[in-house]
């Protein structure tokens, strides 16, 4: 039985007894969310040890982090310590993107290594392992894609990105339309190529059931990627993002008749203005399906600096009814992310759940903010820096430029603190 299954049979399973009270609500309120499907728990069966995270409605914004190789860089150790800074710098899950050297160790190693869920894109498997055999991408069968699928549940994977919604329809109305800049994912731009080659439907969409299947034999969470989405501002929202999204809608229900759970992913590029409206259609469309989204990066000319970009659109997302942020790294558009800038992202796209989480009215999420505003109130550094997002950065920071004559003041204010002047102003005390 899956997860899904046991909450509508009434039960409280440990996962969702223990995810509800790291989210300080009531067992049976979560339970009846897992069950209307509107909050996943990513979880494979055979990873029980595993701290159980609960992502969607009225819960706090949860945070991925990508790692993986690629063929021009493929170390299991550099993933591994990617993993782990992820992980330290307050990641809610992971997802393993290799796609280069030896894919199916990176990924074993890392799910034996890592306390949170952990997730991927099984096509890319199943591209490796065709190279691997002499076959080219468009040779591939339906039968090697879900071999690919079926060998990352065997190894525990928690939730998997598989793009059913690229379908030929899908891409006949972006060719029709035109786009400023085409596919950008990889794996929608590889199930487009194929459908062309081969004349033949996204066997992903077309044998949905084997897919549910598997997942309902891992109770393996479904994430419905959008191969279509929108790789620059000029191209959000349009026809074939919208289309590709209704058919995630309409592929939410049939998993959940499965009791399988499902996350619906959103798009990576949008203008600050259009933000919103995308959150309110995917919630509509996706029957209040929990919503995964990339950034979303509001302007496309800051390569070095997307981290920033995307946090700003996810406070945004976040505010607006997305559920789960996929950090965006300084890296973004320009190489393959090293262990610095994976923790940069994860802190950024922190910042950002942690700001719509205020918004939201999630309970207890000004708490830790009411603390700080105390904490400086008494000029009290340590416990500052013990409530900052980045502790480790705050104190280095903070010991590296000392004042010299007062050390309750900043080498910024020094004897015209205003904290300081206030209180013989306003509070003489």
């Amino acid at each position: 039985m899956t997860l899904m299954h046991r909450a509508r049979q009434g039960e409280i399973p440990p996962a969702i007894a223990l995810a509800a009270q790291s989210e300080h609500v009531a067992p049976e309120k979560l339970r009846d969310l897992v069950a209307a499907g509107r909050v996943v728990i990513p979880r494979n069966r055979i990873r029980s040890e595993i701290r159980p995270v609960a992502i969607g409605e009225g819960l706090t914004i949860k945070v991925n982090a990508n790692v993986g190789s690629s063929r021009d860089r493929a170390d299991i150790s550099l993933e591994m310590e990617k993993m782990r800074a992820a992980v330290a710098a307050g990641a809610d899950a992971v997802m393993d993107l290799s796609t280069g050297g030896p894919i199916d160790e990176i990924r074993r190693a890392i799910l034996a290594g890592c306390p949170v869920p952990v997730g991927t894109v099984p096509l890319y498997q199943a591209a490796v392992d065709g190279n691997l055999k002499g076959k080219s991408w468009v040779e591939l069968t339906a039968d090697d894609f879900f071999a690919g699928i079926e060998k990352q549940a065997g190894d525990g994977v928690d939730f998997m990105t598989v793009h059913c919604g690229v379908t030929r329809a899908s891409v006949e109305r972006l060719v029709r339309e035109g786009r400023r800049l085409d596919i950008v994912s990889r794996g929608g731009s590889l199930l487009a190529e194929w459908m062309e080659h081969n004349g033949q439907e996204n066997p992903f969409y077309e044998q949905y059931d084997r897919l549910l299947a598997i997942c309902r034999e891992y109770d393996i969470t479904i994430s419905l990627g959008d191969g279509l989405r929108p790789g620059c501002l000029a191209d959000a929202t349009d026809r074939a993002q919208v289309h590709e999204l209704m058919t995630l809608g309409e592929l939410t229900e049939r998993a959940w008749a499965k009791d399988v759970q499902v996350m619906v992913e959103g798009p990576g590029h949008v203008p600050m203005h259009q933000i919103a409206a995308n959150m309110v259609l995917q919630k509509r469309l996706c029957h209040g399906a929990p919503f995964y989204v990339l950034g979303p990066l509001v302007t496309d000319i800051a390569p070095g600096y997307d981290h920033i970009t995307s946090a700003i659109g996810g406070a945004i997302a976040g505010w607006s009814g997305a559920d789960f942020l996929c950090y965006v790294t300084p890296s973004e558009h320009l190489r393959l992310p090293p262990v610095e800038d994976v923790r940069e992202g994860v802190i950024a796209t922190r910042i950002a759940a942690h700001a719509a989480d205020i918004a939201r009215g999630i309970p207890g999420a000004m708490d830790r903010d009411n603390q700080m505003a105390d904490a400086r109130r008494a000029l009290d550094w340590t416990a500052q820096i013990a409530l900052s997002i980045d502790p480790e950065r705050a104190s280095a920071w903070r010991g590296g430029s000392l004042p010299t004559a007062d050390e309750a003041a900043c080498t910024m204010c020094a004897d015209l603190c205003a904290i300081k002047t206030s209180r013989k102003a306003i509070r003489k005390g």
